[in-house]
């Protein structure tokens, strides 16, 4: 009878951990994870991990409209300078002995106030002491009531609070741990950290103590862990996934792209019963860029820039070289996904009108072998060379020049490339945000204009835009500048990302948005084992 008892206790322990296990959520991080800190959740990798373990005062949802989070409320000021934020009175930290006798305690406000004052200290060195560079002053007003004030009007700032950099720390478990807070996380998150072995896997557990529930009001999260691997290339990565060994993977890499996907972009049918594919916008935008200040004559005539923009096929491009994952950029330079973007205000494939604008140059600046050159780094070549052999098919002499990403980086931002390709991730969710680079203020070095566009039009929208708090307005002046943008052509637009992601079948609720944030409070994992 005693040895029944112990096989029935090894059953049930069993049992709990295969449940466990089935209901672990596991993906692969190859580019390893730095710190787990938020105040340098600098790259997707550390931000995917920390977004698990932190909130902030306010989150974005799928479509980029700013949410509630630990703020359940706020109010802005009338000058738009003072927002003021209500806090829920139900968010614990994660536990930990060093918070006493109940091993937790509630967030407050002057939490908020130690972690921005913590993003700001030179000493911390903290890559996203950006965020704040706007703000004039904050401070707890009291437990519950948080208030910033602004330097000048920002329409942004929302977006901005949004990033992990703004997430909310225990001031005593900081200082206690020090630099090593980056390997000992206590946040407010859904899950809590449970183990590091640097390189090798990291794992989080469930936290019972979480304060956000479905619509339903049932608890978030669902998942009882998250267990990550850093295998080191995404084609070990993917062939893990195949085997069943991972939930998820994100990206399309050149390694599986033909395995996966048709040329078409479908999953393959050998695939299609096992995986599913979520697909939508990416806020990045592929392009290729003049520099406006370029003494040559082909860079400088907006007849031969115009006629590279309707000189090759967009659509062909994507799915000869992306699987069709990707959207042909024939709108202007703001992407697909963000407010502002219209899809009929920039170039489509025209041949014959390209020619003629090229014969036009030719005519009008006595130039009777235009050539142009695009610099570009080895992951884009494939996409140079193909508007190089479509462009010379129309008379126009390309050549493609490929130098490593840094010297690019160094050469574009001082002004030594007349032409190159580039690419612009939102570093916050709003138009803005691209259309910064055009803006006559910030030419690089000191700015993100690499073109060194120049337009005085363009400059009072841009400003105006600034001191605008009604969305839609703003909106509408994000459309003018960047049809204005297309109507002088600095830049090629070539395509808008996609995110991409496969899961297993049995996974539900992941999602997509078009900052690619990876969000588990929300999934749901079936369990393959019936117990």
């Amino acid at each position: 009878m005693k040895y029944i008892f112990i096989l029935f206790l090894l059953f049930l322990n069993c049992a709990k951990n295969t449940k466990e296990t089935s209901n672990t959520f596991r993906y692969n991080e190859h580019k390893n994870i730095g710190s787990l800190d938020p105040a340098f959740a600098k790259d997707n990798a550390d931000i995917w991990a920390v977004n698990q373990l932190f909130n902030g005062l306010v989150q974005m949802d799928e479509e980029l409209h700013v949410q509630p989070c630990i703020s359940k409320e706020w109010q802005i000021s009338e000058d738009a300078l003072t927002y003021s934020f209500t806090l829920r009175k139900d968010v614990y930290f994660h536990k930990h002995a060093l918070f006493g006798e109940d091993s937790t305690r509630t967030v407050k406000a002057t939490d908020f106030e130690y972690s921005f004052n913590r993003l700001l200290d030179k000493q911390i060195a903290s890559p996203g002491s950006w965020v704040l560079n706007k703000v004039d002053s904050f401070r707890a007003i009291n437990d519950t009531l948080f208030q910033i004030k602004l330097k000048q009007p920002f329409p942004a700032f929302l977006g901005l609070l949004t990033m992990k950099y703004c997430s909310v720390v225990p001031e005593e478990i900081v200082k206690h741990y020090k630099s090593d807070f980056r390997s000992n996380p206590i946040g407010t998150g859904p899950f809590k950290f449970k183990r590091w072995e640097e390189n090798i896997k990291l794992v989080f557990r469930k936290n019972n103590n979480y304060f956000e529930t479905d619509t339903k009001g049932n608890k978030l999260p669902y998942l009882e862990a998250v267990a990550i691997t850093f295998l080191p290339d995404k084609q070990s990565e993917f062939l893990q996934f195949a085997q069943g060994n991972l939930d998820y993977v994100s990206g399309l890499d050149a390694s599986y792209k033909d395995e996966i996907l048709t040329a078409k972009g479908n999953l393959r049918d050998s695939y299609a019963k096992d995986v599913h594919m979520i697909r939508g916008p990416y806020l990045n935008t592929e392009y290729l860029a003049f520099y406006m200040d370029s003494k040559l004559p082909e860079i400088q005539s907006s007849l031969l820039r115009k006629a590279v923009n309707y000189g090759f096929d967009r659509e062909k491009m994507m799915i000869y070289l992306r699987n069709g994952i990707g959207i042909p950029a024939n709108g202007g330079f703001i992407p697909k996904g963000l407010p502002g973007y219209n899809e009929a205000i920039g170039f489509t494939y025209q041949p014959k009108k390209a020619k003629q604008l090229i014969e036009q140059f030719k005519a009008e600046s006595g130039h009777n072998k235009p050539e142009i050159t695009i610099t570009t780094t080895s992951n884009y070549l494939s996409f140079c060379e193909f508007i190089q052999r479509e462009l010379q098919k129309i008379g126009l002499q390309v050549h493609v020049d490929v130098i490593p990403a840094a010297t690019l980086k160094d050469a574009k931002a001082n002004g030594k490339l007349d032409m190159f390709r580039a690419s612009w991730v939102a570093d916050y969710p709003d138009a803005e945000n691209y259309l910064s680079l055009y803006y006559s203020k910030n030419f690089a070095p000191n700015g993100p204009n690499y073109t060194h566009f120049k337009n005085e039009q363009f400059d009072l929208w841009y400003e105006q835009a600034f001191k605008e708090t009604n969305t839609l307005e703003r909106e509408k002046l994000y459309l003018r500048m960047d049809s204005l943008v297309m109507d002088h052509t600095p830049i090629v637009p070539l395509f808008y990302d996609e995110v991409v992601r496969f899961t297993r079948k049995n996974v539900d609720g992941l999602g997509i948005n078009p900052i690619n944030l990876l969000d588990l409070k929300s999934v749901k994992k079936q369990s393959a084992i019936a117990l």
